[in-house]
C-alpha cells in the first residue's frame, strides 16, 4: 500500500504532521523524496544536522522517526537542497525570487551553486571540496541527469518495495516523484484533508501543465485538484504542539480521516 501526502499550501500545510500520524496508524515507512530549508529561516535545524557533518531537514527526521523501519533522514530524503536569501529580483539558476539555491546533498554527495556564497559554518562541517559546482543552467540539467534522477529513481524502487509506504511532497508540488501512482491521496490544507482515489489523481497530474513557478514536470496541487472531485473531505482538529510532536496522537486526532484514506486505498 502506497499513500502520498500533498498539502495545498506552499508553507505550513500541515502535511508531516498529517504524515507522522498516519505513519502510526498503518505501522509504514515514510518517504520524502525532495525537501529543502533555509538557513536564514531555519538556522537551527541547519546548525544541528551540519554539526554532525549531514545535511536534512527537520520533516525527513520527524518521518524517519515515526516510521516503523530504523532509517535515517537521508535513507528516505535522497534530495535536499540549502537555500539562503538572495535580495533583488535575481532569481538566479533555478528562478527563485528573493532567495537562492546554495547546494543540494543528492544522496551522500554535494553539488555546489558556483553563483553562492555558502555559509562559513557549512563550508567548515560538510566535506565540500570535491563536490562538482555548477554555474549555469545547462551545468545544474547535466548534474540532475547523472545524479539527481538516478537518486529519484532508487527511493522509488525502495517505495515498491515497502507493504505500507507514505510519501510526502513537498510545498504545494503535487507528487515529488514523476510517474509515481498513489493507492489513494490525501491532501492536506489548515483543517482539512480531501482525500482522492490515486489512479485518478495520477491521471490529473499527467493531464495538469507544468507549473511555471516550479518547472515544467511539476504540477502545483491546485491544478490538479481543479480537474477531479475527491472521494471525502474531513475535517481536522487543531493540535498543540505536544501533540504534534507525538505520532500516536496525531492518530488519535485523526483517525478518522484514516481510516477514510485508507478505504480509498483498498
Amino acid at each position: 500500500m502506497r499513500l502520498l501526502v500533498a498539502g495545498s499550501d506552499r508553507v505550513d500545510a500541515g502535511k508531516t504532521t498529517f504524515s507522522t500520524g498516519l505513519l502510526d496508524w498503518i505501522d509504514g515507512t515514510g518517504f520524502k523524496p525532495r525537501a529543502g530549508n533555509d538557513y536564514w529561516f531555519d538556522q537551527d535545524d541547519v546548525r544541528q544536522a551540519i554539526g554532525d557533518g549531514r545535511l536534512y531537514g527537520k520533516d525527513a527526521k520527524r518521518l524517519a522517526a515515526a516510521s516503523a523501519d530504523d532509517v535515517s533522514p537521508e535513507e528516505i530524503n535522497p534530495i535536499h537542497r540549502l537555500w539562503r536569501p538572495s535580495p533583488g529580483p535575481d532569481g538566479g539558476l533555478i528562478g527563485a525570487a528573493h532567495r537562492r539555491f546554495v547546494l543540494d546533498r543528492v544522496a551522500g554527495a554535494f553539488v555546489r551553486n558556483g553563483a553562492a556564497d555558502v555559509p562559513h559554518a557549512v563550508r567548515e562541517r560538510l566535506p565540500l571540496a570535491d563536490a562538482p559546482t555548477v554555474e549555469t543552467v545547462d551545468e545544474l540539467n547535466d548534474v540532475t541527469r547523472k545524479r539527481h534522477l538516478p537518486a529519484l529513481d532508487a527511493v522509488a524502487t525502495r517505495i515498491e518495495r515497502h507493504d505500507r509506504a507514505v510519501v510526502e511532497s513537498y510545498g504545494d508540488i503535487a507528487r515529488p516523484l514523476q510517474g509515481f501512482t498513489a493507492d489513494a491521496v490525501a491532501v492536506v490544507e489548515p483543517a482539512r484533508a480531501r482525500i482522492y482515489d490515486g489512479d485518478r489523481y495520477a491521471t490529473a497530474c499527467e493531464a495538469a501543465r507544468g507549473s511555471a513557478r516550479e518547472g515544467t514536470l511539476e504540477q502545483c496541487v491546485e491544478d490538479v485538484i481543479a480537474q477531479i472531485d475527491p472521494v471525502a473531505s474531513v475535517g481536522l482538529p487543531a493540535l498543540g504542539g505536544e501533540k504534534r510532536g507525538e505520532p500516536g496522537a496525531v492518530a488519535d486526532a485523526y483517525s478518522h480521516a484514516y481510516d477514510e484514506l485508507l478505504a480509498v486505498a483498498e
